[in-house]
């Protein structure tokens, strides 16, 4: 039996019954013996195709088939009558009918006719998934630079990146994306896939760092119903999801040792194993990964496999902190101004000269994704025609307040406040952080940015000093 449904509409009783019988062993048959009835069925249940009779007493065929295909999910609509003529059967096929039958019935015919309709109804999905993904690919291709106009910047170091990813696309050689968090590594690998030969296939991604390795091993791999508590079905992994296309691993200095053996079979055979399986399966997948970690520091330490390390850094980008390409910032901010203006239904509105000098002095720790923040911030705040200083963060402004020639902490101290790692910080470095905290109004953010070292060590120390008061 298949999954499809079958409506049988028919006024004669006798009829409509012996089609269930003959039908129901291949199809989920309902019986309806006028239009209400069947109107009632097809509102109610998923009907794939409807065989109704042309005359039912003083309903008519014609109607049911009007109404039917005017529903949301129509079904495929077989016209059946004793009073076949070519007329009556072109006029059917004119209103939306698939195939047009004749009483007395051969019920070998009807069957071979239905299972052909939801053949034609299956191929005709396909045609319009592939158009749709036809005109997608299209559209992506008359977009400027395939996706490289995402990456923003006229610098130097961004002018290297657009041209090793124009260089490396079309390969098949997988690729490692360094750089900090915040950077647009993501980005770097959806333009990747983009210009590879591959775009009208699937780029998949995962982050690595968000999942535990048991659930990682089945999220790229699937799993077998049974393989373990709570697999209820058969999952399909996350490489197969991206067979034919590209695969993006976020964050893949995270993976534990032994999901990095089964990584390492899976680029080095080109196959994998479902959890619970014994099956191979053949895939073809380009793989792009990315990480904020330095992976060769990792190998050293033993923390990363080396073999796997050289299979995923074929080719190396990396991703330059925004501190060191500071022209690129207005013009990422402007991109932002836009983007955000369209998002809110707002008029762009343009920086002020203070507003565009205080975002183009800041370092920016979170990197790209802190100066989009921190733009969408003065787009909601701003109620003027310009976007000024007051609009953008807090942080930002309390910044601009301290005198770049502020005595509050010397040099001396912040080379050793960068250089302790560990616990029982001296006399001076405690007393540098608190003046810096006070001096701050104990804005961890700015503070940090005072005593040269990231807010995550600042939290850190701070956190050492109560240790040490306890």
């Amino acid at each position: 039996m298949t999954d499809a449904t079958v409506l049988i509409v028919d006024d004669e009783k006798p009829t409509r019954d012996g089609l269930r019988l003959a039908l129901e062993d291949e199809f989920d048959c309902y019986v309806a013996s006028n239009i209400a009835e069947a109107l009632n069925i097809l509102r109610s249940e998923k009907v794939d195709v409807m065989l109704t009779d042309l005359r039912m007493g003083a309903d008519n065929g014609m109607d049911l088939l009007e109404k039917a295909l005017a529903l949301p999910s129509p079904p495929i609509a077989i016209m059946m009558t004793a009073y076949g003529s070519v007329d009556t059967a072109v006029e059917a096929m004119h209103r939306g009918a698939w195939h047009f039958v004749t009483k007395p019935l051969n019920l070998d015919e009807v069957e071979l006719m239905i299972k052909r309709a939801l053949k034609s109804k299956i191929t005709e999905k396909k045609n319009i998934v592939l158009e749709k993904e036809n005109q997608e690919l299209r559209q992506q291709r008359g977009k400027p630079n395939h996706g490289l106009d995402r990456l923003i910047g006229s610098s130097p170091a961004m002018a290297q990146i657009h041209s090793m990813i124009t260089q490396i696309a079309p390969t098949k050689a997988t690729v490692l994306i360094e750089g900090e968090s915040g950077t647009g590594k993501e980005l770097v690998a959806g333009a990747i896939h983009s210009l590879s030969g591959r775009p009208h296939n699937k780029l998949v991604t995962i982050n690595c760092a968000a999942l535990s390795p048991q659930l990682l091993e089945s999220e790229l791999f699937g799993h077998e119903k049974g393989a373990f508590t709570g697999a209820t079905q058969r999952r399909i992994g996350r490489f197969e999801q991206a067979d034919g296309g590209t695969l993006f691993l976020d964050e893949i200095g995270e993976i534990d040792q032994a999901t990095q053996v089964k990584l390492l079979r899976a680029l080095s055979e080109k196959t994998i194993e479902r959890v619970g399986s014994n099956t191979v399966v053949k895939i073809d997948v380009r793989v792009v990964t990315a990480t904020n970690k330095n992976l060769r520091k990792m190998v050293a330490k033993g923390g990363f496999r080396e073999d796997l390390f050289f299979r995923l850094n074929v080719v190396q980008i990396n991703m330059p902190p925004l501190r060191d390409r500071k022209e690129d910032i207005i013009l990422l901010a402007n991109a932002f101004l836009k983007e955000f203006a369209t998002e809110n239904n707002r008029e762009t509105k343009p920086l002020t000269d203070d507003a565009a000098a205080l975002i183009q002095n800041y370092d920016w720790p979170g990197n790209v994704r802190e100066l989009r923040t921190a733009i969408e911030h003065g787009v909601v705040m701003s109620n003027k025609s310009v976007i000024d200083s007051i609009h953008l963060p807090q942080f930002l402004k309390e910044l601009a307040d301290i005198s770049p020639n502020t005595e509050i902490v010397s040099s001396e101290a912040k080379n050793t406040l960068a250089q302790t790692p560990n616990l029982n910080l001296s006399a001076l470095e405690q007393d540098t952080i608190l003046k810096a905290l006070q001096h701050t109004k104990n804005n961890k953010t700015v503070a940090a940015e005072l005593l040269g070292i990231s807010r995550r060590t600042l939290q850190r120390k701070i956190k050492e000093i109560d240790q040490e008061k306890m």
